[in-house]
């Protein structure tokens, strides 16, 4: 084999050693992908609408169906903290929902638009008013809770602002 011939292998796998593994990294995820192929989730209304119809103002579809193939997976979503538990600085368990009101102003939507979060190190509260970004390994992991029924669940690497 030629010099050069073994410079290029030795190059190459040099790049490949040093290359981040794909496997560690965050995947990049939208609320759409929590949704089955098929599955068409019911519209999201106004607090208006709630108010002039107080019998629909249930969590909807406590029976939709998860994506089975998110289980186990790294991901980074975005989305709206309504929070759980904590103490007097962080919160340390808080829902995650694709949506600014949702569970709070509006009913839940349906669980497998809702990601319980477990994050130990804690968020600030104030960092929980605006949109955040999710880092962390989901579960299909369903819960039952005071506020909504769950169909993810996840444990937080990160929690950082969306803006």
């Amino acid at each position: 084999m030629s010099k050069w011939f073994n410079a290029l292998v030795w190059a190459v796998s040099a790049m490949l050693v040093t290359m981040p593994l794909q496997a560690d990294e965050y995947v990049e995820t939208q609320w759409k992908e929590l949704v089955p192929e098929g599955y068409k989730p019911p519209p999201v209304r106004s607090q208006a609408f709630y108010d002039a119809n107080p019998e629909l103002a249930n969590q909807p579809e406590l029976d939709a169906p998860m994506v089975e193939a998110l289980d186990g997976k790294k991901i980074k979503i975005p989305g709206y903290v309504v929070q759980l538990e904590g103490d007097a600085d962080k919160v340390t368990q808080f829902l995650l929902v694709p949506y600014y009101g949702a569970c709070v102003h509006v009913p839940p939507p349906p669980p497998n638009q809702i990601v319980l979060v477990d994050f130990p190190e804690g968020v600030k509260y104030e960092d929980t008013f605006d949109a955040v970004w999710v880092e962390g390994v989901i579960n299909v992991e369903r819960v039952e809770g005071d506020v909504a029924v769950v169909g993810y669940r996840l444990t937080a690497a990160t929690v950082k602002s969306f803006y």
